[in-house]
């Protein structure tokens, strides 16, 4: 595993319950600050192999990324079950439940 992917790992694990992340800050954090699509590749093919909360990473807008209904609707439940209020049209207060990580990389 490349050192940019072990560290998106570390980071996308470290958000807590109720909090989100955007796929661009993640990267960023792990290393890469241009990489955001890196990102929604490493959610797409590991987070049931590394068991990641999947569902606390949106857009930059603050927006649920997904557009398939199940995916998008599985979303907003698991986000709303940790106390985060996800608007109909999908979107999150990035002021009230945005996580700001330290750098995995330095």
């Amino acid at each position: 595993m490349r050192d940019f992917t072990a560290n998106a790992l570390e980071v996308i694990r470290s958000i807590p319950p109720g909090k989100v992340m955007t796929y661009g800050q993640i990267a960023a954090c792990a290393g890469s600050p241009r990489a955001a699509r890196q990102i929604v590749r490493i959610l797409h093919s590991m987070s049931a192999k590394y068991d990641l909360p999947w569902h606390r990473v949106i857009n930059s807008k603050g927006e649920i990324g997904l557009i398939e209904p199940v995916g998008r609707e599985m979303q907003i439940q698991l986000l709303e079950a940790e106390g985060v209020t996800v608007t109909p049209g999908g979107r999150v207060d990035l002021e009230a439940c945005l996580y700001v990580s330290r750098p995995a990389v330095e």
